[in-house]
């Protein structure tokens, strides 16, 4: 499998991002693996989707929805309830596991705001390191940029917001964005890196050392 979508146990959010992953997902249906981390399995089907893999702990759903999920051709992979990882983290390593490269996390946004949390900093695991892994949600877009240069794409006036999750994210350099960062550094804490906008209809983040969490709204927030 190259892609894989994952739908959390959060609010569903529909929008355009959230299209966009669904179109690039279904452009290539025989090489993009479908899971739902527990509840997550309500969300993929808003949006008739027939989810493949169901892992967790599986305290989302009664026994009549995993009853229904195995007669549709799901696997269920069920994890004790006392376990260290939470379940869109378990989802996230089996699609690894299967060789995803492209993932796009759908619900993982929620009323919760410790998971909404850990969800962001979930895009930290080792195991997506180099692989193209986003949160997804409405309208935005979030995911790592780590030491290298990064690109956006998206349109002229879209918003672009860049949050340091280590610290000091250093040397940052940004191309086509309208207020340049030129090999300056972002604090965790004061808010300077949100609410940019790109000039065009590409961009590019360059970070020396550090991360970077860079969220993509369409259009201007």
């Amino acid at each position: 499998m190259h892609k894989a979508l994952i739908f959390a146990n959060g609010d569903v959010n529909d929008g355009e991002m959230v299209r966009r992953a669904l179109e690039a997902a279904a452009a290539m249906p025989g090489e993009t693996l479908i899971l739902a981390a527990d509840g997550g399995a309500r969300a993929a089907q808003h949006f008739k989707m027939r989810v493949q893999i169901v892992i967790g702990d599986m305290d989302s759903l009664s026994d009549a929805e995993q009853a229904t999920l195995r007669a549709e051709g799901a696997e269920l992979l069920p994890f004790p309830a006392e376990k260290n990882e939470t379940d869109l983290e378990l989802a996230l390593t089996h699609a690894v596991a299967e060789g995803a490269h492209w993932i796009r996390i759908i619900g993982g946004v929620g009323d919760r705001l410790d998971q909404t949390l850990s969800n962001v900093y979930l895009l930290a695991l080792p195991v997506l390191h180099q692989l193209d892994t986003r949160l997804v949600a409405g309208v935005q877009e979030a995911w790592l940029a780590q030491t290298g240069t990064h690109p956006i794409l998206g349109a002229k006036g879209d918003t672009i917001s860049l949050i340091p999750l280590s610290g000091v994210a250093r040397g940052i350099v940004t191309e086509g964005l309208y207020y340049p960062l030129r090999d300056e550094d972002l604090h965790f804490g004061p808010a300077r890196g949100v609410s940019n906008v790109l000039s065009d209809d590409r961009a590019s983040v360059t970070v020396r050392e550090g991360a970077l969490l860079i969220v993509h709204t369409i259009g201007r927030a």
